[in-house]
């Protein structure tokens, strides 16, 4: 009977003990991420290193740790204390290369491909920060192929973009698949200037900014302003997960419910245009002159002051007084 009891004992350990260690590191670190997070935004980079040791002194090295360290890295950055921000960078990846050299695939959980990332931006601007834009692109563009084929790759490329894109011809869309009118290419666009929105169905932040672009739609729609709305499919709704037949009538529905205000807006359906224009966060505003040259890259949203300031900046056309 006692040999029984071992040999199931031995059987259950394997998958009991994962999630003790997982509940116990829980429960001894608490939200490492968030403490971490909230030191560092404090500059107080002494109390989250000692967080992090006891973190991994119970836990081991997790992707829970990792991406805590890289809100280290980021902390330093906003500090300008740049070798501290790449010491922290350096320990991140050493560690990641680790777990993936174990051959753990990078996109296997959000939280490693989340801190990887994280870090390999950071970097990137650290360079640029001290001078060196051309390595930070050389830097990014060595990273961007080596993890193509994952979802750090958008990431990469905004990088790419925000230290190289300004100035320079507006990459094509992809139109092939729509929502609302038919969209025409950038290149056929040449003459107008044309703003790019790239929205998600999930993302709020993109709802907030219709009324923006609306106002600046009537003020300068009628001086050749052309709108489009780029956006992909994620893989849900709010039904849950759905495939791109199940997800395009859900898309045209938040488009119609949300973004009426916008009018006939010609949305283009493509994962290639958010690669292309490093659109890992939402929404992401670009502005192409009449000469089909990229004049504003920005994620994040915008007020109708900086995006109109802009435009008038680059177009000068005639508004109505009001």
């Amino acid at each position: 009977m006692n040999a029984i009891r071992s040999t199931a004992l031995v059987l259950v350990l394997p998958l009991v003990l994962p999630l003790a260690l997982g509940q116990l590191a829980q429960a001894v670190g608490g939200d490492i991420v968030g403490q971490v997070r909230d030191a560092a935004g404090a500059r107080n980079f002494t109390l989250a290193e000692t967080e992090i040791q006891g973190y991994r002194a119970t836990a081991g090295v997790t992707p829970e740790l990792l991406e805590a360290l890289s809100w280290l890295s980021r902390g330093a950055l906003e500090a300008k204390q740049y070798d501290r921000a790449d010491s922290y960078v350096a320990e991140t990846r050493k560690l990641a290369t680790d777990i993936l050299r174990a051959g753990r695939p990078v996109d296997e959980e959000p939280r490693l491909p989340l801190a990887l990332g994280a870090v390999i931006e950071v970097h990137a601007q650290v360079l640029a920060a001290r001078g060196q834009r051309h390595d930070a692109i050389a830097f990014l563009a060595q990273e961007l192929a080596a993890y193509r084929q994952t979802s750090m790759a958008p990431r990469i490329q905004k990088n790419i973009n925000l230290l190289n894109l300004q100035g320079k011809p507006a990459p094509a869309l992809d139109v092939s698949r729509w929502l609302g009118p038919k969209p025409a290419s950038l290149a056929t666009l040449k003459g107008h200037p044309v703003l790019l929105f790239f929205w998600a169905h999930w993302c709020g932040d993109c709802k907030a900014e219709v009324p923006i672009l609306a106002r600046l739609m009537e003020n300068y729609g009628p001086s050749g302003l052309v709108l489009l709305g780029p956006t992909q499919y994620y893989g849900f709704t709010a039904g849950g997960d759905a495939t791109p037949e199940q997800e395009t009538p859900y898309i045209d529905h938040i488009r119609k419910q949300y973004y009426a205000a916008l009018g006939a807006l010609a949305v283009p359906i493509s994962a290639q245009n958010f690669l292309t224009y490093g659109c890992s966060t939402t929404p992401t505003l670009v502005l192409i002159d009449r000469s089909g040259i990229v004049r504003l890259y920005h994620p994040g949203a915008m007020t109708y002051e900086e995006l109109a300031d802009q435009v008038k900046r680059f177009f000068v056309p005639h508004v109505p007084q009001s």
